[in-house]
């Protein structure tokens, strides 16, 4: 009884918040013609894909609209700087809760800079749709966005240790799921002509498909099998839950995220070049041009590389495994051991990468093919969030049920 009752204030806790977070977004920032910049940046593909993250808070410029991008460029920052700074790196491995805790410091105060530094940018952009554009105004906008922001980062924070799931997570969560009423809106005006429906059903089709082979492709792992110094005087008898699992996609959504990025600047560089030559090379990068899917697919594969070493590293795992007392069979501990592993996340990352390009094209193909443009608000970038977050979410819910009833029969 009283583990359903913490189950259900912690799932209170979590919904009071998200509703918080995603009425903020729409709590404007005065002085701004809100309605021509709606209508005017509709099409921009770079703002559209930084409202994936903010729930539409890039159209809407509300006190919420930088939403939880700061936390999470900050995040991925020192993500990199823990694997670069031996300081940080040491910090990370050998300090224990101090110095995590002095990690998330950093982290946080990172935030604001980059909350500072993003607002800042934003508050001269929307110069052509403010009333009365000065310094006042640049400093309450630059104000108004960062503690915005902050507020989400605590919001965050607060469901992540009060209540059900990964507080990051579940708000990029919930602004994903609120532009799915948008598209399903955009269907049902015209649900109701034969060749809509028809459209309408292979979408469906084809989204269910894409949904199953995700979630099959983000739960798919490679099971090393370990062996430990008590087992070895019975090598017939390996347990097979000793084992490391390596996932087939390691760096989840993000090598899509920093490639849909990157791939979306050539439009916007080439308004601001004068360079002929630049300009017809940068315009082979562009969407249906010939470099196009090449150079998409590579960006992913690199940034898949990238973030594959920043989350998995062999020689910390061989490491690991010496403290253990384990090692892998036929395997020798030490350099082998590392050369192995490096081997096998190398083929995974490979596998991982070409599965997210041949996914991440589907919903441009589909709609090209079927000349519609409504599937491309749910591409393969919020699929793979929503899929990600959900079975987190639902493995934290039933990983604190069983651990309560543990504790119950302990009692």
């Amino acid at each position: 009884m009283k583990s359903t009752f913490q189950l259900k204030q912690k799932v209170f806790i979590t919904i009071v918040i998200l509703i918080i977070a995603r009425c903020g977004i729409f709590i404007p920032i005065p002085g701004i013609d809100h309605n021509s910049l709606y209508n005017s940046i509709g099409q921009n593909e770079i703002v559209n894909f930084l409202n994936i993250f903010s729930g539409g808070g890039f159209s809407t410029i509300g006190i919420f609209a930088l939403g939880i991008v700061p936390y999470i460029n900050s995040s991925i920052i020192m993500q990199i700087l823990t694997n670069i700074v031996p300081e940080l790196e040491n910090l990370q491995k050998e300090e224990g809760e101090r110095g995590r805790q002095k990690i998330t410091q950093i982290t946080r105060t990172l935030t604001l800079i980059w909350a500072i530094l993003q607002s800042t940018a934003i508050s001269f952009w929307i110069k052509p749709y403010v009333f009365n554009w000065n310094y006042y105004f640049i400093t309450d906008c630059i104000i108004a966005l960062t503690t915005g922001s902050i507020i989400i980062m605590w919001f965050s924070e607060v469901i992540t240790e009060f209540g059900i799931g990964n507080g990051p997570s579940l708000l990029i969560f919930q602004n994903i799921v609120s532009g799915l009423p948008k598209i399903i809106v955009q269907y049902a005006n015209n649900i109701y002509k034969k060749e809509i429906l028809i459209n309408f059903s292979i979408l469906s089709i084809v989204f269910i498909a894409m949904l199953m082979i995700t979630i099959l492709v983000q739960e798919g792992k490679r099971k090393i099998v370990i062996l430990s110094v008590k087992q070895l005087g019975k090598i017939t008898e390996v347990n097979p839950q000793s084992y490391i699992p390596l996932k087939l996609n390691q760096g989840g959504v993000m090598p899509l995220v920093f490639a849909s990025a990157t791939i979306a600047l050539p439009p916007y560089v080439l308004q601001i070049l004068s360079n002929e030559k630049i300009k017809y090379i940068l315009s082979l990068f562009s969407q249906n041009h010939a470099l196009y899917l090449p150079a998409y697919c590579l960006l992913i594969i690199l940034f898949s590389y990238f973030y594959s070493s920043l989350v998995l590293n062999p020689k910390d795992i061989c490491d690991n495994l010496k403290k253990m007392g384990a090692s892998i069979p036929n395997i020798r501990p030490g350099k082998q051991t590392i050369g192995y592993l490096n081997n096998i996340i190398n083929k995974l990352t490979f596998l991982g990468s070409i599965f997210l390009f041949m996914i991440g094209i589907v919903p441009s193909i589909i709609s090209n093919i079927l000349e519609i443009n409504y599937f491309r608000g749910l591409g393969l970038t919020s699929l793979l969030i929503l899929v990600s977050v959900g079975i987190d979410t639902a493995k934290q819910i039933q990983t604190y049920i069983i651990s309560q009833q543990y504790d119950n029969m302990m009692e």
